[in-house]
């Protein structure tokens, strides 16, 4: 009967955190929409990337409706980092704007990402796109929806290279753009083009290296939960909140696509190692 018991309170605590997350992230997503019709204040973090009041805003409106869920740890790429969230069961991944540099630029590709990791492993996600009204939802074992409906990544293992998106020049380099072959035009933001392969808009999709958890989490769960996989070009699963946050190069596509990539990976390199 405890173990009955167990199942139903977790089972009532994802249901929470589910509703929680999906109303936090549509508000988040719609205060967004509407403060870039507003002059706004920009500067840049590092040494180029931009951040906007808009940015700090949403950031503000996430943390305030899910740091209600006590005993949660909080990782936000426009929060001082707090290590305290190392010890933590459960934690929330934010990117309030992925895709800031376009949002200013008043493209429409960009979105609200938020993930709920339990260890190291995405438990919940949500990314919302309100620009494009593309609403991705998944939870673990349960599937991904975009806008309430089922969503699933294209089959077969064929290399349509107009249906592949990611940086070109690292496209290039791993022969993924011969000659004079067109590649899937450029989606600003990562989040949303890891979640384009979950809804079968493209085929695949590279992170370029340098991606942080905030940027990949939610779309790592909603890629996987859409008949997916998206890991390292080793193979590797993606971790999440460990202390260092940054990642290499990933690809996310469907499982047979993903299989011939990796093993077009390894013939490359294997043939330029031989050379």
């Amino acid at each position: 009967m405890a173990g009955a018991d167990d199942a139903d309170s977790r089972a009532d605590l994802l249901a929470r955190d589910r509703a929680l997350l999906i109303d936090t992230v549509r508000e988040a997503g719609l205060l967004a929409l509407a403060m870039r019709r507003t002059k706004l204040w920009t500067w840049t973090k590092g040494v180029s990337s931009p951040v906007s009041e808009a940015d700090i805003a949403v950031n503000d409106l996430i943390a305030s409706r899910l740091g209600a869920v006590p005993d949660y740890g909080w990782l936000s790429e426009e929060s001082a980092d707090d290590l305290s969230r190392l010890g933590k069961k459960r934690v929330w991944i934010v990117d309030p704007i992925d895709g800031t540099r376009g949002y200013l630029a008043g493209h429409d590709e960009w979105c609200v990402s938020v993930a709920l990791v339990e260890d190291a492993s995405p438990l919940l996600a949500a990314v919302f796109a309100p620009a494009t009204d593309e609403f991705f939802i998944a939870a673990r074992g349960q599937g991904t929806t975009c806008n309430d409906l089922p969503v699933q990544a294209t089959g077969g293992d064929d290399l349509d290279f107009s249906k592949i998106a990611g940086p070109k020049p690292l496209l290039e380099k791993l022969d993924l753009r011969p000659g004079d072959a067109a590649l899937h035009p450029r989606i600003s933001s990562l989040a949303l083009r890891l979640c384009r392969v979950a809804g079968g808009g493209i085929d695949a999709a590279f992170a370029g290296g340098q991606s942080h958890d905030w940027d990949i989490a939610a779309a790592d769960l909603i890629v996987h939960e859409a008949n997916g996989k998206m890991t390292s070009l080793a193979g590797e699963p993606v971790l999440y909140n460990r202390a260092e946050v940054t990642h290499g190069v990933l690809v996310a596509a469907g499982h047979p696509r993903h299989a011939r990539i990796l093993a077009h990976v390894r013939d490359v390199r294997g043939r330029r190692a031989g050379c």
